[in-house]
Formats: C-alpha cells, structure tokens, sequence
C-alpha cells in the first residue's frame, strides 16, 4: 500500500541523525561515540562493528505524504476533509477550528493557501511517555502525533485519524534536541507548504495541488519549551509576558508561584477589584502584548547552539536556549497572538 516507514538512526547524545550527508558514518562526528551498539567485553573500535548490529538510538519515522494521497483516495474521507467548506453551520458561535480568529488570520494572510478549502491544517501534538508501564523505570520514549483539524469536530480526534508520524524511542528525553529528531517531519512539512504535491480526490473525481501547514501545537508546558527553545522555568517562565511576569518567590519554601492573573480579564471585570482572593492588591493594568517574530529574531539571532547532551555551549547568555526553527517559529511566534497559547501563569 505504500504505507512504509524509516528507521533512523541517531547519536546516543540527540547530536545528529544518520542520514543525508551522514548516512555512511560508523561514530557521531560531534562527539565520536559509536553509531551501534558495542557489547561488554569488545573493544570500542567502529571499524569492528557492522551494520547488521543494533544502533545505539533510533527513531522511526512514517512518511506524512504518502498517507494524506491516501485519505484523499477514498471518497468517504475526501467528503469529510471539505465539509468545514461545505456542511458546517456558520452563525456565529465557534463549533469548529474554522470559526476561529486564528484560522480566519491564515486565510486573509494567505489568500492562496485559504481559498483551496482541501488545504490540511494541522496540529503537532507530542509528548513523552513510559512504555512499560512501571514508574520505577528510566525511560521516557516520545511519540509524535498529528491531528487534521479540517475534519469535523466528531471525527479529527478519533484514533484512525489521528496520525503518528514519528516515535522517538528512549531512555532519555531528548529536551531541547528534538529539533535534531524533527527535521525529517520538517522537511516534509515545508515541501507541503512551499511546494505542495498533487493529490486525487476520490469525491470530486480530480487532481489537485495539495498544501499543508503546521496549525498548532498540543503540549505540556515543558514539552512547550522545548519546542521553541525559551526556558519555561524561574522568574521569567512566561513566554507571552517574557520580562513581564509576574511572580513571587515563597520565604521559607523558595518555590515560584505567579501572580495578577487578572490582567488578562476585561477592564471592567469585578475580579480585577477584589483583594484577599488575590494577592491583596487591586489589578489596573492591562495584559501584556506578545512579541513579534521580529521582536524574537532579534533575542536569538545571536544564539550558538549545539545540540548534543551536556555538552551544550550557548554564546550569548540568554533566556532563550536555542534559534526557534525556522518553520515552527511562523507557527509559535505569528499565530500564537490570537491568543491559542497561554501559560500555566496566565
């Protein structure tokens, strides 16, 4: 059926994948550890080890493009990929994704993209999780999903249409080293995009030229931070409100706790008033505005960054850990301003 999948080889350190350029290499060029597994008593040589041995760390990647020509083929499922288009009630109210403020931005920021309802909007939703059931065990495998939202609501969040795209297999998390694991999906992704491919609609009976993009993103906090390399953690832990958040550090405890959650409420909201129930002071400031991509060019551009575990070496002291990627900085910096994103703070 052509529904395949790779799997990838990859540095016990989340340095590089094996594959373009390093397909060919036996040890990471970063950091020199061994692409394959070596057992107790063999000596640490590469060149004694073959590619029939297992790799040191894997991850499995299932082939995005393959499986939406798919979807496309069946007439059932080419029926429902357009009824937002075609069968949702429009009165106001928000009964599906495209009654939202942020996908009615995407169609007025991208006209071309907007006007072919059979465009796929996509969300990214990945987090980590332990295989084998037992807490006592050390290890943490990470799969990543992807749902189509331009499916009716009853339908993009049932298990067959929700599609796995990658499992990055464990035993550590890879932290901010997923985009290491993510560029496969990336490029993908941007070809989707940029390019599109040509897909048969199995209910209009044509090809047409089909695009996709990167909607949202469905995570933890932490696993949000991870993804555009801003650091989710201390005093500054929002990265909606970044040098504006407020918090307070407990006396004796010294946890972190974050307050004035009334700003983000209307002004003339009666909570914004009341004291005891807060932190004894009435609220009269108005939420923070988010930044810009310019604004987060600007913080990263002067970031180095190399990804390998603890070994990481960042030049300019920052709270932002790492350069968004370019791809996902569209989505979490542009789009997160109709207000999708908001932190455990806010």
């Amino acid at each position: 059926m052509g529904m395949e999948y790779e799997k990838i080889h990859a540095c016990p350190n989340d340095c590089i994948l094996y594959r373009q350029v390093f397909t060919e290499l036996r040890s990471c060029p970063k950091c020199g550890l061994s692409r394959y597994k070596i057992k107790d008593g063999d000596k640490e040589n590469t060149n004694e080890v073959t590619k029939h041995d297992p790799p040191s760390k894997a991850v499995w990647y299932l082939p995005i493009t393959p499986r939406f020509k798919r979807m496309f083929v069946n007439p059932i499922d080419a029926k429902n990929l357009r009824w937002h288009a075609d069968e949702r009630k429009c009165d106001g109210l928000v009964r599906h994704s495209a009654d939202s403020v942020q996908w009615k931005n995407i169609d007025k920021q991208f006209s071309t993209f907007g006007n072919e309802s059979r465009n796929l909007r996509l969300g990214l939703a990945l987090d980590g999780m332990n295989p084998y059931g037992n807490l006592s065990t050390n290890h943490s495998s990470w799969p990543v999903l992807l749902v189509i939202y331009i499916l009716p609501p009853s339908l993009c969040m049932k298990r067959k249409y929700m599609m796995l795209s990658m499992m990055i297999y464990g035993p550590r998390q890879p932290g901010n080293d997923i985009d290491v694991y993510l560029s496969p999906l990336i490029e993908d992704l941007k070809l989707l995009w940029d390019d599109g491919v040509e897909v048969f609609d199995g209910f209009a009976n044509e090809s047409f030229q089909m695009h996709a993009m990167l909607f949202c993103t469905i995570n933890d906090f932490l696993a949000y931070g991870n993804l555009p390399g801003y650091s989710v953690k201390g005093h500054r832990a929002c990265l909606i409100c970044e040098e504006n958040t407020s918090y307070e550090q407990l006396k004796h405890g010294k946890k972190i706790i974050y307050l004035r959650h009334c700003r983000f409420l209307n002004p003339f909201h009666p909570y914004r008033r009341l004291k005891k129930a807060f932190n004894r002071h009435q609220e009269h400031d108005i939420a923070p505005i988010p930044l810009t991509s310019a604004q987060v060019y600007g913080k990263v551009k002067g970031l180095h960054v190399d990804f390998e575990k603890n070994k990481r070496k960042v030049t300019v002291t920052n709270i932002w850990k790492k350069k968004v990627n370019i791809f996902l900085s569209s989505i979490l910096v542009q789009v997160r301003c109709a207000t999708l994103y908001r932190c455990d703070a806010c």
